[in-house]
């Protein structure tokens, strides 16, 4: 099968582990350590939303990220489980979309007890936290908060903030204290959790458009990100931490085959261009290898290899 037409299937009845990704020509068994992934203090996982790796890469409305990707390692033939946004949110946090198809909020449908990630980090003995722009309040699990009339959607959505579906007691459930908002993030990057997600509201991550078009989207969230965490990036390369920096899905035109935008930055990185194909699945089981965690299911992805220097 042509991997465009299978990295485009997100459901789990035709599981993207039939088609064997291999990464780096090394497939790995479920939960096995990779040698050469170093272990991180410190990573944070961005989510931006939306977009296809052509209309970010070379635009000049995304000129930090374009910086990021000149000094990172950017993975150019990475790819969305799917479409629409959430079962990739859902796969890139816990390895499963949770037989979820769409965007339909799961307020009173959760919390899930299955695998994830943040349960088998603090599982080890090690820390994750959530960090949500636009969150009105720590453990909120309401579907929207605000309204933006000028870019006509919702501010903040769940369905771009995967942790939440754990939030609760119970088997491999989160505490509330580990779902906040981003006015939490602390300004002693040393007090950081072991990893971290940072999403962007929708006026922020590209999502939502509004006048005078795509173009201030991209801007919007360029502009974001770099107000937000370039403190990190700079520090992140002389402290032993990373910065994942990836898309959800792209902008469904069919000819992009969802081939989205995916940045390592950090520490312990050869700065590259890295063609092997890789989705979130992927990068999920790259993060679980640095911490020796047990991979939350089932799907043949490899951890990325070949990027990582001293």
């Amino acid at each position: 099968m042509d991997i465009k037409k299978a990295l485009n299937i997100f459901t789990l009845r035709i599981p993207l582990s039939i088609f064997g990704l291999f990464v780096g020509s090394t497939l790995l068994s479920a939960g096995k350590m990779q040698n050469d992934i170093p272990q991180y203090d410190h990573v944070i996982v961005v989510i931006e939303e939306n977009h296809s790796y052509d209309q970010v890469i070379g635009s000049a409305n995304a000129e930090y990220i374009n910086h990021l990707a000149k000094g990172g390692v950017v993975f150019t033939n990475s790819h969305g489980i799917g479409h629409p946004s959430q079962p990739n949110y859902l796969a890139l946090y816990s390895g499963s979309t949770q037989g979820v198809t769409g965007d339909d909020c799961l307020e009173g449908k959760t919390p899930f007890k299955t695998p994830n990630l943040g349960a088998a980090l603090f599982d080890r003995k090690l820390t994750f936290k959530g960090y949500a722009q636009t969150m009105p309040s720590p453990g909120y699990l309401s579907c929207t908060y605000l309204f933006d009339k000028s870019t006509f959607g919702s501010v903040y959505a769940r369905k771009h903030v995967p942790w939440v579906n754990w939030v609760g007691t119970g088997p491999n459930t989160i505490p509330i204290s580990a779902s906040v908002p981003m006015s939490d993030f602390p300004k002693d990057l040393s007090k950081l959790p072991t990893v971290s997600f940072v999403i962007p509201d929708m006026d922020h991550d590209m999502h939502n458009i509004g006048f005078p078009g795509d173009a201030a989207a991209i801007r919007r969230g360029d502009i974001w990100l770099k107000e937000y965490l370039a403190d990190f990036v700079d520090w992140a390369k002389t402290h032993n931490s990373l910065l994942i920096l990836t898309f959800d899905e792209d902008d469904f035109d069919p000819k992009n085959g969802n081939k989205i935008l995916t940045i390592f930055y950090g520490a312990k990185l050869t700065p590259r261009q890295y063609s092997a194909p890789i989705n979130h699945y992927n990068i999920l089981h790259t993060i679980q290898s640095m911490y020796g965690l047990p991979f939350t299911d089932n799907v043949v992805a490899a951890p990325i290899s070949g990027i990582w220097g001293k």
